[in-house]
This record gives structure tokens, C-alpha cells and sequence, in this order.
């Protein structure tokens, strides 16, 4: 599923994602209960006000409905039962605490995918040339905001991944804010993943420049054919050469991984899965993996995970557990 939201420029920007967080703002308020008549009349009054409030909360309740329909509706996530005696207990646990966690994070990402001027879906890298003449290509289940003015350029990766192939124009820096990195172009073309645990960029032409938000780390070029890793927990930055081919082997819907943890392999399969993949444990999840994974292909990788690694697979509707 894709939702785009128009793209205004300049100005218009701020205006559109003032609607979207209030939409999500009232799709969470009115999904309380114990909602007050007075709020509910300031929601009437507020879908009132404006045409595009009403068009934007429809949109909003879309995008963060269907994937909580799905898992509501499934009988195998419905009819779970945890027995206490059983030796299936901890099994069981998982998944109904992993079900729970689906919908929250479908939940929480709604309100930032709102926020987003670009969105790819499950089963979508889409190809977008900006008004600049930039060309993005996204990952699946990317998410990207733009902000372009007379005097900057500035995308920001709200989620996932993409890769630039900037146009030339020094008198408007091209900047890419993942978290807390901003790296900015030098005429290049360059990837940024924005992951759980940190964020890579990828040049593949000229360099880039990263600079860090609260000088938790110093600013650190990067140049073609290299790689830069900012690792959040320690706030360091590791720059190491790379192939290019294999960086963007996720544009074919691949990964090619070496010695890397079965959560980052899952991490990246969960891009391409409507649903959700997710490790029964943390020993488990910090396992090692090497080899090319057809993370497009969500049978295909978790074959290759289970020969690899030794360990089972349980399926719930749009839950899929790895256990030992």
C-alpha cells in the first residue's frame, strides 16, 4: 500500500504537515473511549474548518487502519491461547506480545508516514525526479519529506532508505537529514539507509559531508567507494571502503551481507513483508549471517535463513516468528 501525499512547495509544506499530525493527533484522541462530547465537538469543528482537514483525516485513517484490520481479523491471531504448563508458553508469549507490538508500530509510524511527501510501499522502490532536477530512488517502506527553497535543498529520510543522484547546483546545498546526521552533497550521487540501530551512507560518486546533531560526534567526509557507519548507541562514526554493487544490491531486492546480525537480515525483509518478521530473543536475533538474501522474496529469505542458522519458522496471519 503507497499513500502520497501531494507536494506543495515552500511554504505550502508547513501548512500540509500542520494537517497531517493533526490528523493522526484526532485519530488517536478518537480512538479513546472515554472520549469527552466536548472533544468530539471540537473534532466536528475542526473537520468543518477546512475541506482539506476532511480529505487529510480520511487519508490518515487509511494508512493507519489497514494493517490493524488485518490483524484484528485473523483468526489465528484472534483465537491465541498461552498455557501456563505447556513448553510452548514462551513460543506462544512472543507471539502475542509480538502481534501487539504490529499494531503498535503501525500505529506510530501512521502519524510519521504523514509527515512525508514521498512513501514507498511494501512492494514499491519508486524512481522520482525533483523539481530540481535530483533523482531519488526509495527502498520499500521508505518515507521521505522535501523541503527545497530559493536558497537550500534539504530531504528528509523519515524512514527506511534511498539513494541520491544530486543535480548540480553549489549555489543550493543538497542536504539529507536522517536522525541526527545531515550529510550534504558535494555534487554526488550517494545512499543513506536510516536503520534501528544506526545510519549508513554510501557514495558512489564525489563525496559527501556528515555532520551530527549536538556535536555528539565531528563532522567526517566520505568519498566514492566508501561507507560510513554512525553507530547510535556509542555516537561513532566507522568509514570503510565498499563495492557500490553490493551497497545498492537492494535496489534488485537483495541484500548482500557479511558476518551481520539475523536483526539487521530481519530488519530488512520486514521492508518487503505486509506484516510483520520478528526474532524470538535476543541471542537468537544477534546470530550471525553471511551470504546474498533475496529480501524481496519472503519465502526465498527465510529459507535461506532457516538452512543457515538452523532455526524454525511460526506463521500467524501477517505475524511471522524465528525461534530456535
Amino acid at each position: 500500500m503507497r499513500l502520497e501525499m501531494p507536494m506543495p512547495v515552500n511554504g505550502a509544506n508547513n501548512t500540509q504537515r500542520k494537517r497531517n499530525r493533526e490528523a493522526a493527533d484526532w485519530i488517536l484522541r478518537n480512538g479513546n473511549p472515554s472520549q469527552s462530547p466536548e472533544e468530539r465537538a471540537r473534532f466536528k469543528e475542526w473537520l468543518e474548518h477546512d475541506p482539506e482537514n476532511c480529505r487529510t483525516y480520511s487519508a490518515a485513517e487509511r494508512l493507519m487502519g489497514d494493517a490493524r484490520r488485518a490483524i484484528q481479523s485473523d483468526p489465528a491471531l484472534t483465537n491465541i491461547e498461552v498455557r501456563p504448563q505447556s513448553m510452548a508458553k514462551p513460543i506462544a508469549a512472543t507471539m502475542v506480545v509480538a502481534a501487539l507490538a504490529t499494531g503498535a508500530f503501525f500505529a506510530l509510524d501512521g502519524p510519521l508516514y504523514l509527515e512525508a511527501d514521498m512513501i514507498a510501499g511494501t512492494d514499491e522502490m519508486p524512481v522520482r525526479t525533483l523539481e530540481d532536477g535530483s533523482v531519488v530512488q526509495l527502498n520499500a517502506s521508505s518515507a521521505i519529506a522535501v523541503d527545497f527553497t530559493e536558497e537550500r535543498r534539504v530531504i528528509r529520510l523519515l524512514h527506511g532508505q534511498a539513494f541520491f543522484q544530486v543535480a548540480h547546483a553549489p549555489e543550493r546545498p543538497f542536504t539529507v537529514v536522517a536522525g541526527e546526521a545531515k550529510v550534504t552533497a558535494l555534487g554526488t550521487a550517494f545512499d543513506v539507509r536510516y536503520g534501528h540501530d544506526d545510519t549508513e551512507v554510501t557514495v558512489t560518486e564525489n563525496t559527501v559531508q556528515i555532520e551530527f546533531d549536538e556535536q555528539r560526534a565531528g563532522a567526517v567526509r566520505v568519498t566514492q567507494g566508501e561507507q560510513a557507519v554512525y553507530d547510535y548507541a556509542n555516537a561513532e562514526t566507522v568509514v570503510s571502503p565498499v563495492d557500490g554493487l553490493v551497497a545498492l544490491a537492494w535496489k534488485r531486492g537483495q541484500i548482500a551481507v557479511d558476518n551481520a546480525p539475523l536483526s539487521y537480515v530481519v530488519e530488512e525483509m520486514n521492508r518487503h513483508f505486509y506484516g510483520r518478521i520478528v526474532v524470538a530473543g535476543s541471542a537468537l536475533a544477534n546470530r550471525r549471517v553471511s551470504g546474498t538474501i533475496k529480501v524481496a522474496d519472503t519465502d526465498d529469505a527465510l529459507a535461506f535463513v532457516t538452512m543457515a542458522l538452523g532455526v524454525k519458522t511460526t506463521r500467524l496471519g501477517p505475524l511471522i516468528v524465528i525461534r530456535r
